[in-house]
């Protein structure tokens, strides 16, 4: 006589047997929402929102912008390595901005805003640009 062997399915809360990491979804959906805060953060800046929110959510903007920048450039090293270095260029690009605001006699938080977030997306352009201009490359001589 035959059994019919019953195949038991892992419930909701293992991933035996899937192959999938359980922290695998969670990096996209820090991602996310570190972008929202960042963004909110700016938001408020710019509008000059009266909100207990506005100087964290901004300070997180100011720091988060040149480093994301800064860790993008960086694509080929080790990624303690890179958030170390990111982390520090950061703040570096914002000791800069403020240095310069305060040298010419413009200093403003939305000012301050606006140039950091110039300065990053400069920096982020430059490494689209080198990364697809690698592509041509590659292509050319394949």
């Amino acid at each position: 006589m035959q059994t019919i062997r019953r195949i038991k399915e892992p419930s909701s809360g293992t991933t035996e047997g899937t192959g999938q990491d359980p922290g695998r979804d969670l990096l996209p959906l820090l991602g996310g929402a570190a972008t929202v805060v960042a963004l909110v953060g700016a938001v408020l800046a710019l509008a000059d929102v009266d909100s207990p929110l506005r100087g964290p959510f901004t300070l997180f903007f100011l720091l988060a912008a040149p480093s994301v920048a800064v860790a993008a450039a960086l694509h080929g090293l080790e990624p303690f390595g890179r958030l170390l270095v990111s982390v520090a260029g950061g703040v570096a690009v914002n000791m800069l901005v403020a240095q310069g605001m305060l040298a010419l006699h413009r200093w403003s938080v939305p000012g301050g805003v606006v140039a950091v977030t110039a300065i990053s997306t400069f920096m982020l352009l430059l490494v689209l640009v080198r990364r697809l201009r690698g592509r041509a490359a590659r292509r050319r001589a394949s």
